[in-house]
């Protein structure tokens, strides 16, 4: 399914930016061009929805699982359809390495809201019609909940009045009513996110290259997915969670990582056809070339903890019918080009349902070297071709931040006994181990951006179980210059990595196919 190729984990927010967080302007082309001058076959970026300050800004807890994050809205291209004016854009010093996120959402919203005055073009309100009526299925939705949210004074939906909270429809079409002007900003900022998304990703599949999308397993509880559907998740007659997500403790986190989003009420999900599924991955595939699937054991069991848990010790597997879910997107989506996230402990049922379904799973090289063990599934001698490999994740420490502070004297001589190199520098381990990652057998080689730059831990982009200080990171525009193009095309070329040129990838989007 998927060809040997290699890519770079680098996600839209990260990359250089005037205007305080990368965005889908003239440096995402940029980047793609260095990319095709790389020779990678794919870039993988992270959720691209909108983020929440309440949920720190995370783009794995999301007002929606199917709109865009308007922060992401590049001003340049407003500029160049006539819907920006420099005399819109007010002078603004945002820090060169990462994102005021605060700072950043008042300033956009600033600028959009400009945009959204001197619409009208009539291009523009075809390609706008055409868009909501081809995205109705969730847009509605979601316009309406943020119109309530921005009506609410932005308190989460379970404490709107309660014909609201309870989605009673007279009370409905009344707040559809008075809050329609919000709701047609909301639509119109979705249409501007789609065009420039959908113009982007062309440009990538134009070059060659695949976007590899992440799809988180569950939505956030404050979200427009469980107030439209409630009855999809596990609450109570009042529409609070009785039971929550989470992972047991593992090697991040000695009390489990209790993520607090409501779990999915499957039996109602079956009786439904998985319709709520099929359509998200519809959306995936309408955005995305390949869907990474995050934690797809969460697909076959999943972690259950008690709804007001302090941690997630006390929770309990329990199962999930996986084979009729998957079989219903096989039955719908019959190439479906999913990436399985199988990290941590993983047991048989699941090693089972991702067989039977040909996913390639993940392979994370600083996890390789902690045990004395030859027969390690990370270690590349023992990868099979039908997975990816990285050197580490966006949850994971840089290979440089994880040489120097992480790694202890056993682990360093397990690696260096591996790979029998010579020098033993920080920069050395780097560059061997996105070595390592390319001449391995595995299909595809994704290698993080900081890994490149040859970076420390002050890059890394999360820290799982910590809430705040995450997801700021960014490229400066003298780093972007520095990417080892050439270095990479050369590996790509050694490794039988460099993609075959004028091959388009295939396009799944159903979306308008402009340019703003």
């Amino acid at each position: 399914m998927f060809p040997r190729g290699s890519g770079v984990l680098l996600h839209i927010s990260s990359l250089p930016s005037v205007y305080g967080i990368g965005d889908l302007g003239p440096e995402a082309y940029a980047f793609v061009d260095l990319l095709h001058e790389a020779s990678q076959t794919y870039w993988q970026v992270l959720p691209l929805n909108p983020t929440q300050r309440s949920n720190f800004n995370s783009p794995y807890f999301s007002s929606s699982s199917a709109a865009g994050n308007e922060l992401l809205i590049s001003p340049e291209r407003l500029m160049e359809a006539g819907l920006l004016k420099r005399t819109d854009i007010p002078s603004r010093g945002f820090p060169e390495n990462e994102v005021d996120f605060p700072a950043v959402t008042a300033y956009k919203r600033q600028l959009l809201e400009a945009a959204y005055r001197r619409r009208g073009g009539r291009r523009e309100r075809e390609g706008f019609i055409s868009f909501c009526d081809a995205e109705k299925k969730w847009l509605d939705d979601f316009a309406l909940f943020m119109a309530c949210k921005k009506r609410f004074r932005g308190v989460p939906w379970n404490r709107w009045p309660e014909p609201v909270k309870f989605r009673r429809p007279a009370e409905l079409e009344k707040m559809g009513k008075r809050c329609r002007k919000e709701i047609e900003r909301q639509k119109w900022y979705q249409y501007i996110f789609s065009e420039q998304w959908t113009a982007l990703r062309r440009y990538c599949n134009e070059r060659s290259i695949r976007i590899v999308g992440d799809l988180p397993i569950y939505v956030s509880y404050d979200s427009v997915d469980v107030w439209a559907n409630p009855a999809l998740f596990k609450l109570d007659g009042n529409l609070d969670p009785v039971a929550v997500s989470g992972v047991p403790p593992d090697y991040f986190s000695a009390t489990g990582q209790l993520w607090n989003n409501p779990v999915y009420n499957w039996d109602n999900l079956r009786a439904d056809g998985f319709s709520w599924w099929s359509d998200r991955m519809k959306t995936m595939l309408d955005r995305f070339d390949i869907v990474r699937i995050d934690h797809i054991r969460g697909l076959v069991q999943y972690w259950e903890v008690p709804a007001g848990a302090t941690t997630a010790i006390n929770g309990s597997w329990r199962p999930v019918p996986a084979y009729e879910l998957f079989d219903s997107l096989k039955a719908r989506f019959p190439d479906l080009p999913v990436i399985a996230e199988d990290l941590g402990t993983i047991t048989d049922d699941v090693r089972e349902a991702i067989n039977r379904y040909g996913f390639p799973g993940m392979k994370i090289l600083l996890f390789a070297f902690g045990d004395d063990n030859p027969d390690h599934p990370y270690l590349p001698h023992r990868y099979e071709q039908n997975c990816f490999v990285y050197t580490g994740t966006h949850d994971n420490n840089t290979v440089r931040g994880w040489f120097e502070q992480e790694a202890g004297e056993k682990e360093r001589e397990r690696f260096f006994r591996y790979t029998g190199i010579a020098g033993r520098s920080a920069e050395s381990v780097v560059k061997e181990m996105v070595r390592l990652a390319q001449k391995s057998a595995a299909a595809g080689a994704i290698i993080p951006a900081q890994d490149l730059l040859l970076l420390g831990a002050e890059t890394r982009m999360n820290r799982p179980a910590v809430e705040e200080g995450n997801w700021k990171w960014r490229l400066t525009r003298e780093q972007m210059r520095n990417m080892p193009a050439a270095r990479l095309a050369d590996m790509a070329k050694q490794y039988g990595r460099a993609p075959m040129r004028g091959v388009s990838s295939p396009d799944h989007s159903s979306g308008a196919k402009g340019g703003i």
